[in-house]
């Protein structure tokens, strides 16, 4: 099927009140592993590629990005391209030639106004050429190569009066807020503030996006797509399937070396919980 564009999904599950799901693409398995699962839960789902991805593959975009892209076209799924976590201005502009629909463009570690002054510049170039533009405000925090963050400090969260300004001057079609998840967390343990969700929702015109959904149990989710979160990112989750059939195949046949063998169950573990995750959004 021909790629469906991200803004178009996150449409279509706003306008319905349902979450869509974005997941993390690293190897050609993952993407298989997506497609995959949401064929089994027959609902669309966004194959996001992030710019330290892309730095794990010589920091060359077009091969990761054209196997992903054939493993959409190649399934009955209504599948999206993304480009997650931009901090290099050229990353961004290799993304419309390679077939990327969307960029989340991530200036969230600059400064208020250097923030807001870079995303403008990205949000202009993008919408010159028909892409949907993701950006960040407030500290999600838990990506390689940061400082632990307590999602709970004062300060990290967003603040729905610099939200609604931050989106008005920028012109960001989604906003990523910080309302209690972190990045790469293995245990779904996260506590989010569902009030703050909500105020935020009423602030701004654009969908709400939850990065670091692998760490928020199922309830809490659902309580978050009903407090107005729309897309749903999902990484670590799938991370953690994959590298336990692994690492449980090799523990079983320390002598084994066909990856095939290991890398079936990696693929199945991750299809199913790329389904899991589809299911809980609807």
């Amino acid at each position: 099927m021909p790629l469906v564009s991200t803004g178009e999904l996150v449409g279509q599950a706003r306008a319905a009140g349902h979450g869509v799901a974005a997941f993390n693409v690293i190897t050609l398995e993952h993407a298989e592993a997506i497609a995959l699962g949401a064929e089994r839960a027959g609902t669309p789902a966004i194959l996001q590629i992030s710019e330290n991805a892309v730095k794990f593959h010589g920091s060359r975009l077009s091969a990761i990005a054209a196997a992903t892209a054939a493993v959409a076209h190649a399934s009955p799924a209504r599948l999206a391209l993304h480009l997650d976590h931009v901090t290099d201005v050229e990353l961004l502009r290799a993304a419309h030639p390679e077939g990327f629909s969307s960029v989340m463009f991530d200036a969230s570690k600059l400064a208020y106004g250097e923030n807001v002054k870079a995303t403008a510049d990205a949000v202009r170039w993008g919408h010159e050429r028909g892409m949907w533009i993701e950006a960040e405000l407030g500290e999600v925090g838990g990506k390689e190569g940061e400082p632990p963050l307590d999602a709970h400090a004062p300060g990290v969260r967003t603040d729905p009066a610099e939200a609604a300004a931050y989106v008005a001057d920028t012109g960001v079609d989604a906003l990523a807020v910080a309302v209690g998840s972190t990045h790469a967390m293995t245990e779904r343990t996260a506590c989010l503030d569902h009030e703050l969700i909500a105020s935020l929702c009423a602030a701004v015109p654009v969908p709400l996006v939850l990065h670091g959904s692998s760490g928020v149990p199922d309830a809490e989710i659902r309580r978050a797509i009903a407090s107005g979160m729309v897309k749903i990112n999902v990484g670590t989750a799938l991370n953690t399937a994959f590298t336990g059939e692994v690492r449980a195949y090799l523990t079983g046949d320390p002598k084994g070396v066909d990856p095939r063998k290991y890398l079936t169950l990696a693929r199945e573990a991750m299809a199913e919980t790329t389904a899991r995750f589809q299911r809980l959004l609807v």
